[in-house]
């Protein structure tokens, strides 16, 4: 497993923490997703044999939501 945090941009209250993490916990190979509403980060532990970082990138986008660089 791999643990990557990401800077995200746009959440605005608990609704958009509950659909970053819905968005990214349905994903093959996520272990956990736990966006964080005060820091506007996500934290996601996941097997990168399944899915690497542009697809977390991609569920949190498909979301709608940015990801900061």
């Amino acid at each position: 497993m791999e643990r990557v945090e990401l800077n995200v941009e746009g959440m605005t209250c608990g609704g958009c923490v509950n659909s970053i993490q819905n968005a990214l916990n349905t994903r093959d190979g996520v272990a956990s997703a736990t966006a964080d509403l005060e820091s506007q980060r996500v934290t996601i532990e996941f097997d990168p044999a399944l899915i690497q970082k542009a697809g977390l990138v991609e569920a949190i986008e498909d979301a709608g939501f940015d990801v900061a660089a």
